[in-house]
């Protein structure tokens, strides 16, 4: 496996022209269903019933709630553009644009407790993200388009680093190399560097220029989270959490889950 080094210097090798041909090759066109932003549907139209904080009710035969990762500063985009933008009646806090990303928490006597990496946009109570809007007639939209996170503007692909010993014939062309993150939905296709995830956009044909435009968007996006995993790596110290306590670890170092910064706080069952 290469280092996280050797992997950024890999991504910002990346043909953004090989990306785009590929793009291309596989073909793809946005339909609006917004299966990218949904949990499944809460059934019958109903909404489940959240938790107060977002988040899908937790329970047998729930579905999981919409993940997907998003950066420091595309949170504080995404606060700026909620006030900047008629559709809201106010800036979103911190909290309301995100959410701890829920993998490595854990369910304490006090509530959600533990350390966790990144963040995940914040979802509704059917666990859809929360700046998704859906017209009568199905037709999907983001309310935040222009400032929507570079994992939504890269959907429905991802890359994979070629990581390939040479010589090495040992791994397919599906296994060879590192794969960065991976969005939702299952990988279905691949051309080159660039996998295809369950859409059903894929297929359809793409503009040259739109297909330039994703491959940008892709090679941003690899660079930027790997960039942001060193830096992760880097200010990493692990703390202890109290109960109902949680700390999300950052490119900017640990946090509260309302993104304030750790420092300064009193250690867990202190006075």
């Amino acid at each position: 496996m290469q280092s996280l080094e050797a992997d950024l210097a890999a991504a910002r090798d990346l043909d953004t022209a090989d990306l785009a041909d590929a793009i291309e090759t596989i073909g793809f066109e946005c339909t609006r269903c917004g299966a990218c932003c949904k949990a499944e549907t809460c059934g019958d139209g109903a909404e489940a019933e959240g938790d107060g904080d977002g988040e899908a009710a937790a329970g047998d035969g729930e579905p999981e709630p919409h993940t997907a990762t998003v950066f420091p500063d595309e949170v504080r985009d995404l606060q700026a553009a909620t006030a900047a933008s008629d559709e809201f009646d106010r800036e979103y806090d911190w909290r309301d644009a995100a959410r701890p990303m829920p993998y490595g928490l854990h369910e304490g006597p006090e509530g959600e407790e533990g350390e966790t990496f990144e963040w995940a946009l914040r979802t509704d109570s059917c666990g859809d993200c929360t700046f998704y809007r859906e017209a009568a007639d199905g037709t999907g939209a983001c309310s935040v388009h222009g400032s929507r996170p570079l994992i939504c503007r890269t959907y429905p692909f991802s890359v994979v680093l070629d990581g390939a010993v040479e010589g090495d014939d040992s791994a397919g062309p599906s296994e060879a190399g590192t794969e960065l993150a991976q969005p939702m939905g299952a990988a279905v296709d691949r051309e080159g560097a660039v996998r295809a995830h369950e859409c059903e956009g894929l297929g359809l044909d793409i503009s040259r220029a739109d297909a330039e435009d994703l491959a940008a968007a892709l090679k941003e996006r690899a660079v930027r989270e790997l960039e942001e995993a060193i830096a992760v790596r880097d200010r990493y110290e692990p703390v202890g959490t109290g109960e109902g306590e949680v700390v999300v670890h950052d490119s900017e170092g640990a946090k509260r889950p309302d993104g304030a910064p750790l420092g300064g706080r009193d250690e867990p069952g202190s006075e």
